[in-house]
């Protein structure tokens, strides 16, 4: 079984890498994103195209459902932006930031898990101090 199209935009969506769009075909020999194991340097799409069974079910099964579920849950946030406290409850002031980190942090697990480091738009999950 493999990916389908829609997993493999996905897959490069959460580890935040850049659309390709239609101007650039995408092939085990020819990506914008490229990683090297050992001696071997091989594309994001060669990576994904040539999982066993078993890592592709990990991929689906842990990463992809859990980050879908953790993305739809954020935009959700917007339901509590007009309470502040009522009755006993008390919302969360913290939750969409809590939310996106939390996000963030299963993002780069499945970087890990892949073996590519994160992309431009996930970052390195560290701060950078500029002088300006």
């Amino acid at each position: 079984m493999a990916l389908t199209d829609a997993q493999l935009t996905d897959v490069r969506r959460y580890m935040g890498y850049q659309l390709a769009g239609t101007t650039m075909q995408i092939t085990n020999d020819q990506d914008l994103v490229y990683g090297q194991f050992g001696m071997v340097i091989m594309s994001l799409h060669q990576r994904l195209t040539s999982l066993s069974a078993s890592e592709e079910a990990v991929l689906i099964n842990t990463y992809l459902t859990n980050l879908a579920a953790l993305e739809t849950a954020i935009p959700a946030v917007s339901d509590n932006l007009d309470t502040d406290q009522a009755a006993v409850w008390k919302h969360n002031a913290r939750e969409q930031s809590d939310r996106d980190r939390l996000f963030d942090s299963w993002r780069r697990r499945m970087c890990g898990f892949i073996g590519f480091a994160p992309g431009p738009g996930l970052g390195s999950g560290s701060i950078q101090v500029m002088r300006g």
